[in-house]
């Protein structure tokens, strides 16, 4: 069969294309978050792809995913240096280089076992995007709980198309994303097709993912909220004096003292009483201060233990507290951070890097509780920090009933850097896909509110104390993407690996 389409670029030329490929990727987050160089970033690495042997997709995979993943999570190296930022970013390249593999195989498979106008404008992107989808997927949960960061659908948080995550969810939107752009691939290389058909197939594409329409939350209440960002030098690995941190956002808090507010609940973010209220009297008294003067229940991060069998087990914890009362409930975070609040398989990491790994002297456990916590009957979800990239803790949260969604979070490690502001977009998301407002408390930022929708109600500067009060929508719809659950990424990965699979065996039947 006479080939309809141009040759692959030179290896040479594609090395180029992966490195600004990965590096346009990286563009599309916060902070510059021009969301379309994204999918331009994305396209051009597909492109990069096509037509490769295994070896060179290796290569153009590796590449590709070392400029994209270096550049995002830069932010790593500021109090941890330049090592943890290489191993994490060469364990996601990895990953990318054998997703180039794939997403190769599909390129060079799929048109040829279904040659027709289809099969190659259609079909092919949607299988390119499947092999994308099911690298990120692979990468977001394995190992040690998967590294989820810089998903494709993180990029659209402040973009039009983030309205889809509550239709598909962050799987379901990372294949549309990396579709359109396999589809622009496979309309840019198509010898059959005009210039003029070309603009038209595009621009129908792109009509398409703008114009679908929201999905409607209904409002069944609301909440009025009061979320503290103290400002507190509050790093795992920060130097500070006991009580400092709990003492930052005590004195941010009690500018609301006399203010006459009439709160249903205060959210303190992850660590902000670095004294915990459970064995320190001074912690305890100082949250039912805080509790009395504003008439209610207090949200606050701390670390607590437990002993068992003699056994100390340490948690970060969020407590619900209310004055005369104490811990009404308590969460403890379910996906601690490895390497960074425990160290998995410590006997065999420990040796490579005693220096480093000193920085991580005990093991956080990993909680058990469940998700939510009952604010004099609201129920409200509770994401600490590196929670909100994890897709089943947000199920756990909705199945049991939550109508807000509240993540403390503590950014101090990160200093001046695109981390804070990268959870954020991921939070946003959250808060769409939910369709649940959502507040983020952050110790030193970024600290905002967002409605189910997207839009930012209120916000705080970055490295300030400060408040926010608002009265916030609560809601108990169920979004498509809820009740789709995981099916749809089941979905995407069988029909990708299915095709791939056929379309191997088909395609040599095809091409004689």
């Amino acid at each position: 069969m006479t080939p309809t389409t141009s040759a692959p670029l030179p290896l040479g030329v594609a090395v180029l294309a992966a490195l600004v490929g990965g590096w346009l990727m990286d563009l599309g987050f916060p902070d510059l978050g021009w969301w379309p160089l994204t999918i331009v970033g994305t396209a051009v690495v597909l492109w990069a792809l096509r037509g490769r042997s295994i070896g060179g997709a290796l290569l153009i995979g590796a590449i590709s995913g070392f400029a994209y993943y270096g550049t995002l999570i830069e932010w790593l190296t500021v109090y941890l240096g330049v090592v943890p930022w290489l191993a994490l970013t060469l364990a996601q390249v990895f990953f990318t280089a054998l997703g180039g593999v794939l997403i190769t195989l599909a390129w060079r498979w799929v048109p040829r076992a279904w040659p027709g106008t289809a099969g190659r404008l259609v079909l092919t992107p949607a299988v390119v995007a499947a092999a994308w989808t099911i690298r990120e997927a692979v990468a977001s949960v394995f190992p040690f709980g998967g590294f989820a960061w810089g998903r494709l659908a993180h990029s659209q948080a402040e973009g039009p198309l983030a309205h889809w995550a509550a239709w598909v969810g962050f799987s379901g939107l990372t294949f549309l994303l990396a579709w359109f752009s396999a589809a622009l691939v496979a309309v840019a290389v198509e010898r059959e097709v005009g210039m003029l058909r070309r603009g038209i197939a595009v621009a129908g594409a792109s009509a398409a993912l703008l114009a679908w329409p929201a999905v409607p939350i209904a409002t069944t209440g609301t909440l009025s909220v009061a979320a503290v960002q103290g400002d507190s030098n509050a790093g795992l690995f920060a130097d500070y004096e006991r009580g400092e941190i709990l003492q930052d956002h005590y004195d941010a808090t009690r500018t609301l003292f006399d203010r006459g507010l009439e709160l249903d609940v205060v959210v303190w973010p992850e660590n902000a009483s670095d004294l915990d209220p459970l064995r320190s009297e001074y912690a305890a008294s100082v949250l039912d201060l805080v509790s009395d003067r504003l008439d209610a229940p207090l949200v606050v991060g701390t670390i607590t233990a437990t002993e068992t069998k003699g056994v100390e087990e340490t948690f970060n914890s969020v407590l619900l507290w209310e004055a005369g009362e104490g811990p009404l409930d308590q969460y403890d975070k379910k996906h601690p951070v490895p390497f960074a609040e425990y160290l998995p398989a410590r006997e065999f990491f420990y040796p490579l890097a005693p220096d480093l790994f000193d920085l991580v002297p005990r093991d956080y456990t990993f909680g058990t509780r469940d998700t939510v916590v009952s604010i004099d009957g609201v129920i409200a979800g509770i994401s600490i920090c590196y929670d909100i990239v994890d897709d089943d803790l947000l199920a756990e949260q909705l199945d049991a009933g939550a109508q807000i969604l509240l993540a403390p979070t503590n950014n101090a490690d990160f200093g001046v850097s695109d981390q804070s502001v990268q959870q954020l977009a991921i939070a946003r998301l959250r808060a769409v896909e939910s369709g649940r407002t959502l507040v983020n408390a952050s110790t030193v930022g970024a600290s905002a509110i967002i409605l189910p929708d997207g839009s930012t109600l209120d916000s705080l500067p970055l490295f300030e104390p400060g408040t926010m009060v608002q009265e916030v929508p609560l809601s108990d719809t169920v979004t498509p993407a809820h009740a789709l659950g995981r099916t749809l990424e089941w979905g995407v990965i069988l029909f990708g690996l299915a095709a791939i699979v056929l379309g191997g065996l088909l395609a040599p039947r095809r091409r004689a």
